[in-house]
């Protein structure tokens, strides 16, 4: 924290000037008190050991007046806020085990909504793209603020095949990288972020996953990500392909969250796990607001005085509570 104003800090003094002016005036009515003539009505009436809670109202006082003088002297601090021309790239894993059912309605389904309440949530000026990713990546929406075109995007997810975790990151990182240019940072940071979600563990692609992280490295660009279902989830396969190898049958469909934790370490992003559509709706409505993040230095005197006028009326509060009089 920083001064706009430092030499107004001065202003301070009167704190302790103005304790000393209370235990002053404090022992100053003790000494009259004594001057009653008839001491055993006093010793009556008067109390032998004088309560801890007489010295609240003082205590209050004084804070209020130390932090009313710290906001003369216009406080400035460095303030996280979310960016408001910014690029988050949805990038979304639409393999065959998204029709696993253990998080409801289905895998894909939860993360449709959950996805569309980032939409919601996400600052206006940001700019979305829709990123799939199966047996090979795709681009679904470009970024932009269009945020019905996203919606719009998002309700035509349909599972298909394989997983491909490196590919699709390196697809998200591209149109990252074409949506904020060279020279758009928030902060000195690329103004831009990827929120990954898969259910699974990577089965297709020419990349691997922590290749692809690597590339996200590189362009500074974190990635935030979400490994969706549970260890029990299965799903029915009939015959060859999405990924699992052999004939049909019934198959578990574990997440790899072990892997997704790796990829947002690797970025400087963030690993969450949802086991059920709650927790994803919880994940992703957090994200919208604070997935991109812009440092700003503000004056926070404001803060300062309204702290200052709590106390204040905490201080007089007391006095009436305890029966003292403020200096």
């Amino acid at each position: 924290m920083s001064f706009a104003s430092p030499y107004l800090l001065v202003v301070l003094l009167l704190v302790p000037a103005a304790l000393a002016a209370a235990l002053w005036l404090d022992r100053r009515r003790a000494r009259y008190a004594v001057a009653f003539t008839n001491v055993d009505v006093l010793a009556s009436v008067a109390s032998t050991r004088r309560s801890y809670r007489r010295w609240v109202p003082l205590a209050l006082f004084t804070l209020a007046l130390a932090t009313a003088s710290v906001a003369v002297a216009r406080p400035r601090a460095t303030i996280a806020a979310p960016s408001q021309h910014a690029t988050v790239v949805l990038l979304v894993d639409v393999s065959g085990s998204m029709r696993a059912s253990d998080v409801k309605p289905t895998r894909l389904g939860a993360a449709q909504l959950a996805m569309q309440t980032f939409v919601d949530e996400v600052p206006r000026g940001v700019k979305v793209g829709l990123v799939s990713f199966s047996t090979e990546p795709n681009v679904l929406v470009l970024p932009t603020t269009d945020k019905q075109q996203v919606r719009q995007g998002i309700d035509l997810l349909v599972p298909e095949a394989g997983t491909a975790i490196g590919d699709g990151i390196a697809m998200a990182v591209r149109v990252v990288q074409s949506s904020i240019g060279s020279g758009h940072r928030v902060g000195g940071k690329v103004a831009g972020a990827i929120l990954m979600l898969s259910d699974g563990a990577q089965t297709r692609g020419v990349l691997k996953p922590l290749e692809g992280a690597a590339r996200a490295r590189a362009a500074g660009i974190p990635i935030y990500t979400v490994a969706l279902g549970t260890n029990h989830g299965t799903l029915s396969v009939p015959g060859f392909g999405f990924g699992f190898g052999g004939g049909g049958g019934r198959f578990l469909v574990r997440p790899d969250p072990a892997t997704l934790r790796a990829i947002a370490e690797a970025t400087g992003g963030i690993a969450y796990r949802a086991q059920s559509a709650s927790k994803v709706q919880t994940v992703y409505r957090r994200l919208g607001s604070h997935v991109v993040q812009q440092a700003s230095r503000r004056e926070i005197s404001s803060w300062f005085a309204g702290a200052a006028a709590f106390l204040l009326l905490g201080s007089l509060a007391a006095a009436r509570v305890t029966g003292e009089r403020l200096p």
